[in-house]
């Protein structure tokens, strides 16, 4: 009798016991057969789902951001929220996604800055193509509080900058640094807000 095997579900499998390795070893340490082999897979079942060891990095962490973005439109598209309760549940969520997965953003830090020592592609560009929809979500929120007339005519491409600069220095502080204090990340984007609000 032939076994039916759910091909997307082991797939999604693969991919989170795989993001696990990588959050515990690092990039560079992990191999594909670690990953064959804490998926109790072949190295052969594992090439029928990923042709390497850097596409199921890239898959894994494109799962974990598919699952952030999508929370993050559902907050977005809560019309019961001001637009200024809308900002603050979104930077707060992404701050505690951030705490959440620090050791994962320091393995994608480390990442990115080896492509950038191999220079074989553009890193700004890429974390560009991967940042936008969180950019456009910004701006929307941004956009919404303006026409409500609860946050300042401020240029909004100035604003949503501040607010991703301070993401990116979020990441930084608690993955890099292992700075634990999450509630001052949440204090400086708090004031961030509130420095944009009509009063």
């Amino acid at each position: 009798m032939a076994i039916v095997v759910e091909h997307e579900k082991r797939k999604k499998e693969i991919l989170e016991k795989a993001l696990k390795i990588f959050v515990e070893e690092g990039y560079e340490d992990v191999t594909f057969q670690k990953i064959a082999d804490r998926c109790n897979i072949t190295r052969t079942t594992l090439y029928i789902y990923f042709k390497n060891k850097r596409e199921i990095f890239l898959w894994s962490i494109k799962q974990l951001t598919q699952a952030l973005e999508k929370d993050l439109i559902a907050i977005v598209k809560d019309e019961s929220l001001s637009s200024e309760k809308c900002l603050r549940t979104v930077l707060e969520k992404i701050t505690d996604e951030i705490s959440e997965n620090k050791e994962l953003f320091y393995v994608l830090l480390t990442y990115l800055i080896d492509l950038r020592k191999k220079q074989t592609e553009n890193v700004a560009e890429r974390v560009q193509r991967r940042v936008i929809r969180l950019r456009h979500l910004l701006t929307a929120i941004i956009v919404r509080g303006q026409k409500a007339g609860e946050f300042r005519s401020l240029p909004v491409k100035s604003i949503n900058e501040m607010f991703y600069s301070l993401l990116e220095s979020a990441i930084f502080r608690i993955s890099v640094l292992a700075d634990i204090d999450v509630e001052s990340v949440r204090e400086n984007l708090n004031i961030a807000v509130d420095s944009i609000l009509c009063r």
